[in-house]
């Protein structure tokens, strides 16, 4: 199955005296580092102002964090949404114990979001996706998925495999204690997830 790429670019910046790193989006593949708009910028000393003002700026999440944490939103909603079609459709008790575990999930992202005030990109309908890429991707897990039972649990098996990559991805590019503890939790989650549907099959 192709599933989409996007490529990460990567800034770093001397603020403050310390050096900020921020990343672009993350996909549901292998996602790409490009070097060519590295940028490291030596300022003068700054007064005491400005290194306060710079230090409150360092804190906020970047556009770049802000993206990531919208995709993941709807990227656990996919997998949410998934499982419940699945769990309806061959009625194994897997897809309906992990789909509640993803309702948490997406709960600790809305926290995120909340927190840094971010809109939240999910609709309330099952199988919606305001992502185009993911609406594609979910239409399309679910006719494999609907294949057989074996296919369903392969389907597990690609969201969790997906997810565990793109939340290393993402812990790669931030250094924001709280957002972090949420990313590790979910990546624990989410390979737990994955064991469980590798048994499967």
């Amino acid at each position: 199955m192709k599933v989409r790429s996007k490529a990460t670019t990567v800034t770093a910046a001397v603020v403050g005296g310390a050096l900020v790193v921020g990343a672009g989006a993350f996909a549901l593949s292998n996602v790409l580092v490009s070097n060519e708009s590295e940028k490291i910028t030596v300022s003068e000393p700054a007064s005491v102002a400005e290194e306060s003002q710079d230090t409150a700026a360092a804190e906020a999440p970047s556009q770049s964090i802000d993206q990531m944490l919208v995709y993941l939103a709807e990227e656990e909603k996919l997998a949410h949404d998934v499982y419940a079609v699945l769990g309806d459709m061959w009625g194994d008790q897997i897809f309906t114990n992990i789909q509640r575990s993803e309702v948490s999930h997406q709960d600790q992202v809305s926290a995120l979001l909340k927190t840094y005030a971010i809109s939240d990109p999910r609709s309330s309908e099952l199988g919606v996706f305001t992502n185009p890429e993911l609406q594609a991707l979910f239409d399309q897990l679910i006719a494999q998925g609907s294949q057989s039972v074996t296919e369903a649990y392969n389907v597990g098996v690609l969201i969790e495999q997906t997810d565990i990559a793109d939340l290393q991805e993402s812990i790669a590019a931030t250094s924001d204690p709280v957002i972090l503890t949420t990313l590790n939790r979910l990546l624990g989650a989410s390979e737990n997830h994955l064991k469980a549907f590798s048994r499967k099959i």
